[in-house]
């Protein structure tokens, strides 16, 4: 009976050692604000969500962007951000968009309408203490003008 019990024992202070579990998950990133400027470019704040149990240093992004089906061009950034375990931060990015997709926006602008849009790449990531690599990401939501602020979308 005392061997079974220090068993039980040793098995349980050897269960308590291990610590936190450390888990790497997929990051993901949309567009949390889009706003056209006087120049014709964009402004884009990209929100990185982090779901991992760790720190996570972003160091690059690189995603081609759509809107309403036509290509805009490529969000190219070093954001250098770290991010919290299962938060998010944001990146502010400038684009200058394809012509077609300017004519896209501006008229959902005009007429005070939705647009979709469509994210495609990586983000670059490395836990602490870890080696970086590349996340794919692909996204497919959409975009609403904001009430009162011209050339802005959420």
């Amino acid at each position: 009976m005392k061997r079974i019990a220090l068993l039980l024992l040793c098995g349980l202070l050897s269960a308590c050692g291990t610590g936190p579990v450390r888990r790497v998950s997929e990051p993901s990133a949309n567009i949390q604000q889009l706003t056209v400027r006087a120049d014709g470019s964009w402004a884009v704040d990209l929100r990185i969500d982090n779901f991992s149990s760790v720190p996570m240093r972003f160091d690059s992004v690189s995603l081609d962007l759509a809107v309403g089906g036509e290509k805009a061009g490529s969000l190219q950034g070093t954001p250098a951000l770290t991010i919290g375990p299962e938060a998010a931060d944001i990146a502010s990015l400038t684009l200058a968009p394809g012509a077609a997709a300017k004519i896209v926006l501006a008229d959902a602008l005009a007429r005070g309408a939705s647009v979709t849009y469509t994210l495609a790449g990586h983000v670059t990531a490395a836990a602490q203490d870890a080696k970086a690599r590349d996340y794919d990401i692909e996204r497919h939501n959409a975009l609403s003008p904001v009430p009162g602020l011209t050339g802005v979308l959420r």
